[in-house]
């Protein structure tokens, strides 16, 4: 007969091994990349400006050198309002290797424009010679605007209309034509009525002054700094200010209304004068028997007047007497 195997005792460790785990094998550079790219259009179409220049940055990571991902992050930063850091991703490509002149002159003129530096950013304008003539025209008439020179920014924007009616921007370009309309009416003739509007000698008073002098012109350093020291001898000569201190009321506690607090619960229970005490002086007989009976008998005797004995037969009172003998 055939020996059966032996069964190994209860607590050894079986020899055989289970099936190893499946190690995860790391995703390459092409597919992070391509997973990467994925997420940046989600971003970008559902608007989270912020998290998709994080994802940018994930994609220069592993490819430095990607056009799409330097141009895409360049173009979130003046979306989302960082010109200083546009500026600085534009000189570090122009500076890099194999760069072949400057590049993203434009973008570099609206961010200096948005840092308000319209002298720099008009210098970069004419550096921007064929490359995206329509959008240098719209930051031009800007430029015109902010400058004050509404006509020659009313003329620009009747330019881009006209040559292109149907555009994406023609909504914003009927806004600026009406904001530089606005302003040039008043000037030509808004300003005239506002003047004949008034008083003979006011409009001969206001006709003849001069215009105001800009303030920065007016200011000295000398008269600046002395305007300070004065007033930090102002306040060094006023006494501090004391700081009134809140009061520390509970939650909940409204002063005038919320009653006040107990003035005994700092006491014992037994010691406070509204707790009814059920312990009274005096009582009956049959004191060591129960207490019960001879507290009950002292009640009825101090109420109706009669004996306590009476009142607790069957306490105490009834047994102190003692057995009959048979």
């Amino acid at each position: 007969m055939p020996v059966p195997p032996s069964k190994a005792p209860r607590g050894a460790k079986s020899t055989t091994h289970g099936p190893k785990p499946k190690t995860r094998v790391p995703p390459t550079v092409p597919e992070q990349l391509k997973r990467l790219f994925t997420t940046l259009c989600k971003q970008i179409d559902g608007g989270h400006h912020p998290n998709a220049i994080k994802t940018c940055d994930k994609i220069l990571r592993l490819a430095p050198a990607d056009p799409d991902a330097l141009q895409t992050k360049l173009f979130l930063l003046l979306t989302v309002g960082q010109p200083t850091a546009a500026i600085s991703l534009i000189e570090s490509l122009n500076a890099g290797e194999g760069a072949k002149g400057p590049q993203y002159v434009f973008e570099r003129a609206y961010a200096l424009y948005c840092l308000h530096k319209r002298g720099e950013a008009r210098e970069a304008l004419a550096q921007n010679a064929g490359v995206d003539e329509r959008g240098a025209r719209h930051l031009e008439a800007q430029l015109n605007y902010r400058e004050g020179a509404y006509h020659a920014s009313f003329d620009i924007y009747n330019e881009l209309l006209d040559s292109a009616p149907t555009a994406e921007e023609h909504a914003d370009i009927l806004t600026n034509i009406t904001a530089a309309s606005a302003h040039l009416d008043f000037i030509n003739t808004g300003f005239l009525r506002a003047l004949d509007a008034l008083a003979a000698g006011v409009r001969a008073g206001v006709e003849e002054a001069p215009p105001p002098a800009p303030v920065a012109s007016t200011s000295t350093p000398g008269a600046s700094t002395s305007a300070t020291e004065a007033k930090g001898k102002e306040n060094a000569e006023l006494p501090p200010a004391t700081k009134k201190r809140k009061p520390r009321l509970p939650p909940g506690v409204i002063p005038g209304v919320t009653p006040p607090p107990d003035p005994e619960r700092w006491l014992k229970k037994s010691e406070r004068s509204n707790v009814y005490s059920k312990r009274r002086k005096g009582g009956g007989g049959g004191a060591s028997q129960g207490s019960g009976g001879a507290s009950q008998g002292a009640a009825v005797d101090v109420e109706t007047g009669k004996g306590g004995i009476s009142g607790g037969g069957t306490g105490g009172g009834s047994k102190a007497k003692g057995k009959k003998r048979k």
